[in-house]
């Protein structure tokens, strides 16, 4: 069974949120988004330079060795290091990127570029795959692009693969679409041969271009106007065209989408409010909000909060409903859960990433996929890849502040900047 969380790359910056923070002991995959794309020549990069690579996190070493990866790839890395069941994938495209995919994934040259480039990055970031988000392929000609796209991406991450000693299967997922009028574009039956898995988008069904207050990510349709689209149609799409239940992995909103002043689902709504983050959207840590009350519905597999006072509506998933979908998962014979997007998940009981945990894999995880990852990557760029990441010797919090030039008695260590830290019985420093 698979369990997988996207980490964006801005949660480091205002939500504080730091790919440390995840639950790497109850997933199998972190998805890292997102990668852009050169419109013209197909190249892919990382869209965030310092998030990505360049940020330095309390726990790094402290010292400024030439060539050595660092910001939140470096932690995905240890993350890895310290779970031998999690992977880590490097997100392509997504919705704000997805038009560079077009013209690159017309032409042969675009799509080689595409596929080395992206491998190129796999191979010196020290990850286990690609999951390519292209949203969305707008007619046939795109959607054979799509196929070609998804054939060299394959052959490049199978070759690389293959160079390793001993060999390793790189995972090639994309983000599938749940709405008819986007997947019945896709050519799904030639696209799975190249697919390790689906990562179904069952959420979004409503927004706030809708034309009347609904809901987000329900299981089963309703017989009005709250319910455009629905999980179960779109899984029986993808089944018929021969793709595998088990391969197909069921997305889910951690966050809430709002509609204001609106008497309910199926009604019109007037505007979407200012959301935390970004318009219209709250965390799920942060619902049901106060004076609203929270509603389970299991006969259409969804839950929402309403406030009568101030008339607004929230669709989002909580705890009772994605319990309901972790059941459904095992009644279908899918293959297990992904969400978008892990900084706004709840801690403890809360969590909804622990509750589906606890439903998929058991309390111990026995349930869970732990084919290993691979940390052997000897032709990365980056040294600390190259050698594996040697072991990190600073705790991830620090208590112990030095002053500049300090000399550490215990492990003859001399630290030329002002810093605070604690250090372990033994450490090993470079003198710079």
């Amino acid at each position: 069974m698979i369990a997988i969380v996207m980490l964006h790359i801005t949660a480091i910056y205002e939500r504080n949120f730091f790919p440390q923070d995840i639950p790497a002991d109850k997933l199998t995959h972190v998805l890292y988004a997102f990668a852009n794309i050169d419109p013209e020549t197909g190249t892919v990069f990382l869209s965030d330079q310092n998030a990505d690579t360049n940020f330095r996190f309390q726990s790094d070493p402290i010292d400024n060795a030439d060539g050595n990866l660092y910001g939140c790839l470096r932690q995905l890395y240890i993350l890895k290091k310290k779970n031998r069941h999690l992977k880590v994938l490097l997100s392509v495209g997504g919705w704000t990127y997805s038009a560079n995919f077009v013209t690159p994934a017309g032409t042969a040259s675009g799509r080689s570029t595409f596929a080395l480039s992206a491998v190129s990055l796999v191979q010196n970031l020290g990850l286990d795959g690609l999951d390519i988000d292209w949203e969305y392929p707008a007619d046939v000609t795109q959607a054979k692009n799509f196929v070609l796209l998804l054939q060299a991406v394959r052959n490049a991450l199978d070759a690389y693969g293959n160079s390793l000693s001993p060999p390793y299967h790189f995972t090639l997922t994309i983000a599938c679409p749940a709405g008819p009028s986007n997947y019945e574009k896709l050519l799904i039956a030639e696209m799975d041969q190249y697919v390790d898995f689906w990562n179904l988008m069952a959420y979004d069904y409503v927004w706030s271009g809708s034309l009347k207050t609904g809901h987000q990510a329900n299981l089963f349709s309703a017989n009005d106007e709250s319910t455009p689209f629905n999980t179960l149609a779109a899984v029986n799409y993808y089944t018929s065209k021969g793709v595998a239940p088990q391969n197909i992995v069921l997305g889910m909103p951690i966050y809430g989408r709002v509609f204001d002043a609106t008497a309910g689902a199926g009604l019109p709504f007037v505007g979407v409010g200012l959301g935390q983050w970004e318009v219209g959207i709250y965390d799920f840590k942060a619902l049901p909000l106060a004076g609203a009350k929270e509603h389970f519905d299991s006969k259409l597999g969804l839950s929402y909060s309403y406030d009568a006072t101030k008339r607004e509506f929230i669709s989002y998933d909580n705890i009772a409903v994605v319990n309901q979908k972790a059941a459904w998962i095992q009644k279908m014979e899918l293959g297990g859960a992904m969400w978008w997007e892990s900084s706004a998940d709840a801690l403890g009981s809360k969590s909804l990433i622990t509750s589906v945990y606890l439903v998929l894999g058991g309390k111990n995880g026995l349930g869970l996929d732990t084919t290993p990852n691979t940390l052997s990557y000897p032709d990365s760029a980056y040294a600390n890849i190259r050698a594996g990441m040697p072991d990190v010797t600073s705790p991830s919090e620090y208590t112990s502040t030095l002053t500049k030039s300090t000399i550490l008695s215990a492990t003859t260590c001399t630290i030329t900047l002002t810093t605070t830290i604690t250090l372990p019985d033994q450490c090993t420093c470079t003198t710079f």
